[in-house]
């Protein structure tokens, strides 16, 4: 399986995780707010500190964002580009968003594919700092409590790196069980999942949110991408039972350090995680 030298040594623990509680909502991004106040109000009104977002469609304008691009130097296996700032309005078509919290206060991570105005398709990570809602649009949440995301260095790659932590218990409704993960590189994707369900007995689970980035890719369809740096959504993902034992199915879509753009379903066993994958699994049985 691909896989890519990173700047500093393994972490032993391959995968970070804390169990908590959720509760699956919805709420809509108040026109006007800055993208990362607007998901912050509409977890706390329904009692929440944080969680995992799914976006289908939404207007945003201003609207700042940076693609996967490749190292200068040998502090990172693969680095950002420069800002790129679209004029007028983007519609996003598909995101995810883990929103927690950096140096105290609130932040998001988030991956998306969208249409600026023009017609031009592009993809990559939002910038929470300069990017506004231009209209109200609804998304699909689901909360945490007993676990947030908290962006900490990570030693393995020299990033700031959203992971999960146990976080005081809040008085929110919840209904399900939920594990708040983040991967850690060069493992398969899917194995990865379906190793820790089995671990924890878990013999169903959904996939919120979704944010991170693959070696590449390798789809059932057969379409490959080769350049090896991506910005990754997750558009659906269970772990269930199949025809030899657990199997996870994920659906995803990506940014190449090219620009090049791609969707479908990853092929099980070739897609290693190349900086991190964070979601949340809501366990169904």
């Amino acid at each position: 399986m691909r896989s890519i030298k990173q700047p500093g040594a393994p972490v032993a623990d391959r995968i970070q995780w804390v169990e908590a509680r959720g509760r699956a909502v919805t709420f809509t991004m108040e026109r006007g707010l800055p993208l990362l106040e607007a998901a912050h109000r509409g977890f706390a009104a329904q009692g929440f500190a944080g969680g995992v977002l799914d976006i289908s469609a939404g207007a945003l304008g201003p609207f700042a964002y940076v693609m996967p691009a490749l190292s200068k130097t040998p502090d990172h296996a693969a680095f950002y580009s420069e800002t790129h700032r679209p004029s007028g309005v983007t519609q996003l078509s598909t995101a995810t968003m883990t929103l927690g919290v950096r140096d105290g206060a609130p932040f998001f991570h988030c991956h998306a594919l969208w249409m600026e105005e023009g017609g031009r398709n592009g993809g990559g990570h939002i910038l929470p700092e300069e990017t506004v809602v231009a209209e109200p649009f609804e998304v699909e949440a689901f909360g945490l409590d007993g676990a947030i995301f908290a962006a900490e260095p990570d030693p393995e790659t020299g990033f700031k790196l959203f992971g999960p932590v146990a976080a005081a218990p809040l008085a929110a409704t919840t209904d399900r069980c939920a594990f708040a993960l983040r991967l850690r590189p060069n493992q398969d994707f899917a194995a990865c999942l379906e190793a820790f369900c089995q671990a924890q007995g878990i013999r169903e689970a959904r996939i919120r949110g979704g944010v991170g980035s693959t070696i590449g890719a390798r789809f059932a369809s057969g379409e490959v991408v080769e350049p090896f740096a991506t910005e990754l959504t997750i558009t659906a993902g269970v772990i269930a039972p199949g025809a030899d034992g657990l199997e996870a199915v994920l659906d995803v879509a990506l940014v190449d350090y090219t620009g090049a753009l791609a969707q479908g379903r990853l092929v099980r066993g070739d897609n290693p995680v190349l900086m991190t994958m964070e979601l949340v699994l809501e366990v169904l049985a």
